[in-house]
């Protein structure tokens, strides 16, 4: 061992250092190589998780406006409702409208209140500017209502200004139909239709809306359209005023 150290062991230690100092030459080109690259990719890695991000947040910004916009709107109907129950002497309960079809938009809507909140069926519903329609089905904590706009609801109606009668007949839209009894000489767009006192479902003297237009025969007037003064495809809210009709169809 000893001869063989003395004859091969400085060159062993001479070989030894030379891959000690080649493996630490590679560790460092590989370090430079990484620090290069990384100097070169990083930017843009770095540019393109920022517009992510940026686009993120405009994503949630649009969603937080979106979402004020719809509170402002249920606000400003909650504000209206509750000034109505500020004028009215009859006793109401606001409730939220939770759920209605796409296919039946103009026909009927579901209430989130019931019985348990005092409700009954036959009870008026009212939106903002006039009648919605009326409580046909109750259970503990929802409320199905047959909106006056629906093509089978009648509405016994007045118009106000003559106080000729008739009744109401909706037309799946934010219009309807007056039918008179009787022929009308005097008549005119903007006329307000009221409930009539005849009728057995709905009290007398609640806005249901304004005469559209009309079609003379001879100088007479037996149908009008009118426009619905509750704006029945966006409501979000009603009154649901307490009445005992005369009788349940």
């Amino acid at each position: 061992m000893s001869r063989w150290w003395d004859r091969y062991g400085f060159r062993t230690i001479l070989v030894l250092m030379a891959l000690a100092i080649a493996f630490s030459i590679k560790l460092t080109q590989a370090g430079v190589f990484a620090e290069a690259y990384y100097f070169v990719v990083s930017p843009f890695q770095s540019q393109k998780q920022l517009v992510l991000e940026d686009r993120l947040t405009n994503a949630r910004i649009l969603e937080l406006e979106q979402r004020l916009t719809e509170l402002e709107q249920q606000n400003q109907q909650l504000k209206q409702l509750l000034e109505y129950q500020e004028a009215t002497t009859e006793k109401t309960i606001v409730a939220p409208i939770i759920a209605r079809s796409r296919d039946r938009w103009w026909n009927r809507v579901t209430l989130g209140k019931g019985s348990a909140d005092g409700i009954e069926k036959g009870y008026i519903v009212m939106g903002i500017g006039g009648v919605v329609g009326r409580v046909t089905h109750v259970t503990s904590h929802t409320s199905k209502v047959l909106l006056i706009s629906d093509t089978t609801s009648r509405v016994g109606a007045t118009l106000a200004r003559s106080r000729q009668l008739g009744y109401v007949r909706g037309k799946d839209s934010s219009t309807a139909v007056m039918k008179f009894f009787n022929q009308v000489t005097d008549i005119k767009p903007g006329d307000e239709i009221t409930t009539s006192h005849l009728s057995k479902l709905y009290p007398p003297g609640l806005p249901i809306g304004k005469i559209k237009s009309h079609h003379k025969i001879q100088n007479t007037t037996s149908e009008v359209e009118i426009e619905l003064t509750a704006p029945i495809d966006i409501l979000e809210w009603v009154d649901v005023q307490f009445f005992k009709p005369e009788y349940q169809p």
